[in-house]
């Protein structure tokens, strides 16, 4: 199980050794299993959506210029296809979250877009996400704020290929994007908005927790990555011992991506 206070790889994870946790906070571990959906009444929201990734547990350094951020991660053929996620990309990702926190960018919010159901086909994903994360560091810059994101794309029966996005959206700033969100997936589709495509919601289910409580705001990042991370490969979720894992479904192109300021270069030219 992945948990713990901020997710971190040691070296050894490369080895096929277990993801070293910091549970300096003392609140021990926390599982990631799905919970119950906040709002059962939203029957298209797929019950393993994001209501279910956000643990709401009730226990009581600088950034990167806003230049350097923009679209980091591999670099994948428009038409490849694939079915999960890889050794790599689970590396990569866990890493990108830890160093959000270290940028002082830590992820807020967890969004799940429905480009499926929102008239996008499998083949324009990811165009549609590039389009969105760049819409929304044009618009939280635009407002004198950094932010950092990660992404994972999944395919499923009964979902379609969707999108879940963890995004550093300082509180202050959430209505904003709120108000904005729905006409940039007009722009991005252009078709109008349908009911429950996008689906937001805070990290540890209120605003501003990053900064009340820090340690239960790990706690409940750590559950919404693990649960990014639940379309992993055999191998790589033998060798990170994940223990939720859910078919991720085929996906062309990108199926996962961070943003520049916390990806693999960012993070290799802060160790020099």
């Amino acid at each position: 199980m992945i948990a713990g206070t901020v997710l971190r790889r040691s070296n050894s994870a490369a080895q096929g050794q277990r993801l070293k946790l910091h549970r300096d906070c003392g609140f021990g571990e926390v599982s990631i299993a799905p919970l119950q959906p906040v709002n059962g009444g939203n029957a298209p929201i797929p019950p393993s959506g994001t209501p279910h990734a956000i643990s709401y547990l009730t226990l009581g350094g600088a950034a990167l210029s806003a230049c350097s951020i923009g679209r980091g991660g591999a670099r994948n053929r428009a038409e490849r296809v694939s079915y999960a996620l890889s050794a790599a990309q689970i590396a990569n990702l866990s890493a990108a979250g830890g160093y959000s926190v270290a940028i002082g960018l830590p992820f807020t919010r967890m969004l799940t877009i429905h480009w499926e159901a929102a008239g996008v086909p499998l083949s324009g994903m990811a165009k549609a996400t590039g389009r969105f994360t760049d819409l929304l560091t044009k618009c939280l810059t635009r407002h004198g704020s950094k932010t950092a994101w990660l992404w994972v794309h999944e395919n499923g029966d009964g979902k379609g290929g969707h999108c879940h996005l963890l995004a550093h959206v300082p509180a202050h700033l959430v209505q904003t994007v709120a108000s904005l969100q729905r006409g940039w997936l007009r722009r991005i589709t252009g078709q109008p908005y349908r009911a429950r495509v996008i689906y937001s919601k805070p990290i540890g289910g209120r605003l501003g927790l990053e900064e009340g409580n820090p340690e239960l705001h790990a706690i409940n990042l750590d559950a919404a990555l693990g649960y990014l991370l639940k379309g992993a490969s055999d191998k790589a979720a033998a060798q990170f011992r994940l223990e939720r894992l859910e078919a991720g479904g085929r996906i062309i192109g990108k199926r996962c991506g961070t943003s520049q300021n916390i990806g693999a270069k960012a993070r290799t030219e802060q160790q020099r």
